[in-house]
């Protein structure tokens, strides 16, 4: 039985929320649209342009809502994201992992021919031939952005010189035409310190702005610089660099953001949208009751999640295996008896929601729509 079959019998039921089978994907559709507003209004404050990361929410319910608030498009990381997007009515997509594979290289080929506007990031000369000779022969064409390495040493060129150099073999392509850079500063996302955060990513700047001057030297001054991320958009727009922002988990804020000092003076600019909704199932120690998400309905490579609502707010969460976590409090197991529910901030949401279907929206308590996680899954 899935979501749809459970629980659509539910929908605009006064307080259905608490109807729900656990585990569950909740997400307040009044937070998402506010932090979707706060986001896109910066942005636009700033003269930048908002393409947010669909990795996130993997959504085309959520996609749509980010471009009606401005949004110019929507960030992918792999080809399936962007095939599900695009065949959901998505149009300015940016592909931002190199595709290398001969199959997916062709499945680009052809979603240059029906998407419109659609981008990819290349580091290598040679995939960059390939790819040149694919959309010749679906008679396509697709821009690029060069992606630079900004120290992770994952994807992209490692020196202004081979940057220009794969500038030089794309400026040879017919059916390619260079749109820009991108630059994504990962490690520096989750630094908890502002200062320390902003020392990094200051460093960070001034080596992407030596591979933009060698571009520009070189006659390919970069029309677009895509980049940056919830951790350091506040950052990034003070320096003024980037004429883009790839900022995704803004829209949920899962703990590791919320870890972060996102602006600098403790406020927080975005509230938890999205939350995993479990209960207890068994509560036969004082301090200690067990609940029904465990690794299976929570990622696990962003620490524990956080009790949201439900428990004692100093309550710790510990994973007990695929199906079960503990929450251990002084008395939690005397005051909470089993079927009670529970609310948890995830602690990195991207993982987490591929771990669900659906989303299921609540306002005010009350169940209002179903929405498909359009993606979940799509790694190829």
């Amino acid at each position: 039985m899935d979501d749809l079959e459970l629980h659509g019998a539910l929908i605009g039921q006064q307080g259905s929320r608490g109807s729900l089978n656990t585990p569950v994907l909740v997400l307040d559709r009044d937070q998402l649209d506010t932090n979707i507003a706060a986001m896109q209004a910066l942005a636009t404050a700033h003269g930048v342009a908002l393409r947010p990361h669909g990795k996130t929410h993997k959504s085309v319910d959520i996609a749509r809502r980010q471009l009606a608030a401005g949004a110019v498009g929507l960030c992918c990381a792999k080809i399936g994201e962007a095939e599900v997007f695009a065949d959901g009515g998505i149009t300015g997509l940016l592909i931002t992992s190199p595709i290398a594979a001969s199959a997916a290289i062709t499945r680009l080929a052809a979603l240059a021919g029906r998407s419109a506007g659609l981008m990819a990031a290349v580091d290598n000369p040679d995939v960059v031939a390939r790819i040149q000779h694919a959309l010749a022969e679906a008679g396509t064409t697709l821009d690029v952005v060069i992606d630079i390495d900004p120290g992770i040493r994952r994807t992209g060129v490692a020196s202004p010189e081979a940057a220009v150099a794969l500038a030089d073999v794309i400026a040879a392509c017919d059916n390619i035409t260079l749109r820009g850079v991108q630059c994504y500063c990962g490690m520096q996302q989750h630094i908890e310190d502002y200062a320390a955060r902003r020392a990094a990513i200051v460093e960070r700047t001034a080596y992407l702005t030596s591979v933009i001057a060698a571009l520009t030297d070189a006659g390919y001054p970069p029309e677009t610089v895509t980049g940056s991320g919830t951790g350091t958009h506040r950052i990034d727009l003070e320096l003024g660099v980037f004429t883009e922002l790839q900022a995704g988990s803004y829209v949920f804020m899962d703990k590791q953001y919320l870890d972060c000092d996102l602006v600098g003076d403790g406020s927080v600019p975005f509230a938890p949208s999205l939350a995993v909704d479990a209960r207890v199932v068994s509560a036969n120690h004082d301090a200690l009751v067990t609940i029904d998400a465990g690794f299976k309905a929570l990622s696990t490579d962003g620490g524990a999640a956080q009790v949201r609502s439900g428990a004692p707010a100093e309550t710790m969460f510990i994973f007990m295996g695929d199906e079960h976590a503990a929450l251990v409090a002084p008395g939690i197991g005397t005051t909470l008896r089993p079927g009670d529910a529970v609310s948890l901030t995830v602690p990195h949401c991207d993982p987490t929601v591929n771990l669900y279907d659906h989303y299921h929206v609540v306002q005010d308590g009350t169940l209002v729509e179903i929405w498909p996680v359009s993606a979940r899954g799509r790694a190829r």
